[in-house]
């Protein structure tokens, strides 16, 4: 059944690819459907992979192989929400371990562009900390790594 509200993620010719190495990693995460040209189009020939539906963590989306038209920026990113340090460490590891790319706070990019927060459940705690106090020194923590250091953060959250 088609979702009536789809993520649509444009590639150049490697949504499948892309699909199956985020269903590889992530949890509650399947290629579900891939379907081929029914004839030839810009960006490719008749018989090639045109579109993938897959989720990721439960979040339907669809990979277009549209060519190289347009390319991903921060503009859209996916938060994954941690719950430890070995599960952060683990996705920030196979993200940035296969051709990606770290960044600042908490982001990456993964090898085709696509901008992830792999963001610890006690971050997002930490900066809503109603002690404002406590709130900032998380937060001015967090704006000095690029992957989130879980214990770092707990302590400057604590002063």
């Amino acid at each position: 059944m088609i979702s009536k509200n789809t993520v649509c993620l444009w590639f150049n010719k490697d949504a499948q690819e892309a699909a199956e190495f985020y269903a590889s990693i992530f949890p509650d995460t399947t290629v579900t459907a891939v379907h081929r040209a029914p004839g030839d189009y810009p960006a490719g020939k008749e018989g090639e992979v045109l579109t993938v539906e897959f989720t990721v963590m439960g979040i339907p989306c669809l990979g277009l192989n549209g060519g190289e038209g347009f390319k991903h920026n921060e503009a859209f990113s996916f938060q994954v929400a941690t719950e430890d340090q070995a599960e952060t460490d683990r996705l920030w590891n196979a993200i940035v371990g296969n051709g990606g790319q770290a960044s600042a706070c908490g982001w990456c990019k993964d090898r085709w562009g696509i901008s992830w927060q792999i963001t610890p459940r006690v971050l997002s705690e930490a900066i809503t900390d109603p002690d404002r106090a406590a709130a900032k020194r998380a937060f001015e923590a967090m704006m000095e790594m690029g992957k989130i250091d879980v214990a770092k953060i707990e302590a400057a959250r604590r002063g």
